[in-house]
Parts: structure tokens; sequence; C-alpha cells
């Protein structure tokens, strides 16, 4: 009993854990799912959840070799959770503004796709994959 009350919520263990399957739309309640799905994002990572908690000041701790429990895929996509502080070691609030961990989840579930890397990656891809076809197409046209 006494080891209990000596812990503080300061204490990285007491951290609440966010798993990447909280906040993706592409999972169900049954497999994981916290978020309602229109505030769900797609294919979320850890890196991602740390890197928007960080920028808002938040405490986060990535731990990449975590799997949650209920994913059945092993890929390292899917892998890693982060560790947010809540709470200080008073125990009042780290930020007023999250003073859950639903409240969290919801911020960082909003903030993902304004990441530099999620909008990159939408406008640079398809006119990388657009002059991959051309070529291939080409390449084929040739050979016959």
């Amino acid at each position: 009993m006494a080891c209990a009350a000596a812990r503080s919520p300061a204490d990285q263990d007491r951290f609440i854990c966010i798993y990447p399957a909280y906040l993706n739309n592409k999972k169900t309640i049954a497999e994981g799912r916290r978020i309602p799905i229109s505030k769900a994002v797609e294919n979320p990572t850890a890196t991602e959840i740390q890197d928007v908690c960080s920028a808002v000041g938040l405490n986060a701790l990535l731990e990449k070799n975590k799997m949650y429990s209920r994913e059945w895929n092993r890929d390292v996509q899917y892998r890693g959770r982060v560790r947010v502080q809540l709470r200080q070691e008073d125990g009042s609030l780290c930020l007023v503004q999250f003073p859950s961990r639903k409240s969290v989840m919801l911020y960082v579930a909003e903030m993902i796709p304004k990441l530099k890397t999620r909008t990159q990656k939408t406008g640079g891809a398809d006119p990388s994959l657009q002059q991959g076809e051309g070529s291939k197409k080409g390449k084929g046209k040739k050979k016959k």
C-alpha cells in the first residue's frame, strides 16, 4: 500500500499510453479505435503522435518496440506507442487544455493530417508515380 502512495503522477509508468490503433479510422472499436471514426486519421504512426504531442508542449516518450495487443499485423508501421504526461508531480495538469486522455487523443487526431510529412507525401507522390508509369509504358513499347 505504501508503494502505491509513493508513486507520483510524474513517474513515467504513470503517463498515459496512446497506441496508433486508438486513432486509426481503418479500425473498428472492437479492433481498438477509441475516438469517433469521423475524427480518426488514416493509419497514424507512433512517431506522428509523438511529434504532435511534443509540438504542443506535452512531455511525450516514444516506445518503438511496443505493440498494441489487438494489432494482428506485426509490420514496423504498426509498432510503437507514445507515453504522454498529463499531470505534474503535485497532481496538477501539465496543460489546461488536456484534462483527460480522450482530449489528447482528439487533439492529436485533428493535428496529424496537418503535419508537414503528411501534406508533402500527398503532394509530391502523385507526379512521381505518373512519371514512373509513363517510363514503364515507354520501355514496354520499345521491346515490342
